[in-house]
């Protein structure tokens, strides 16, 4: 998870952002309606590609009031650190990940909706997303000065 921090999105690790990267236990392993998910190189036993899932919508700031009214801390599965290293990205890896988070998110019960954002110039990225689900919001062209440049999407848990 740090190498796509400093390799793809190029701002390196921010406490503040990525406190989860250093300690994802406290974060996706041990609160009861978190998960985190890694695949294993079975070659080298390296990390391929990781997905967590949590209870928290997203925070306003940084993101628009309406978007963390429309998708509330506890009853959103916010699906974060979706990474796939270079060299085992276009494998279905990601697309299997998010699949086993939305199925914990249904076997949890208590859900509404699944809700995640991306960055437009991550790689592959909004390719998949929007496969996967909806637009809610793409800031490039909704916020004032393209705001930070997400994107964010709500994905169907039905």
């Amino acid at each position: 998870m740090l190498d796509t921090v400093y390799r793809d999105f190029g701002t390196g690790y921010v406490p503040h952002w990525h406190a989860d990267i250093v300690d994802p236990e406290s974060f996706y392993v041990a609160p009861p309606r978190h998960t985190l998910l890694v695949a294993v190189d079975e070659t080298d036993g390296s990390v391929a590609a990781t997905a967590a899932l949590d209870a928290r919508g997203p925070a306003h700031p940084p993101n628009p009031r309406w978007l963390a009214e429309r998708y509330p801390s506890g009853t959103t599965a916010q699906l974060r650190r979706v990474y796939v290293r270079p060299e085992h990205r276009r494998r279905g890896l990601a697309r299997r990940l998010v699949s086993g988070l939305l199925d914990f998110a249904r076997a949890d019960g208590g859900y509404r909706a699944a809700y995640l954002h991306a960055y437009a110039h991550s790689p592959g990225a909004l390719g998949l997303w929007r496969t996967l689900g909806e637009v809610v919001c793409d800031e490039r062209d909704e916020a004032p000065g393209g705001g930070s440049g997400v994107v964010h999407f709500e994905i169907p848990l039905a």
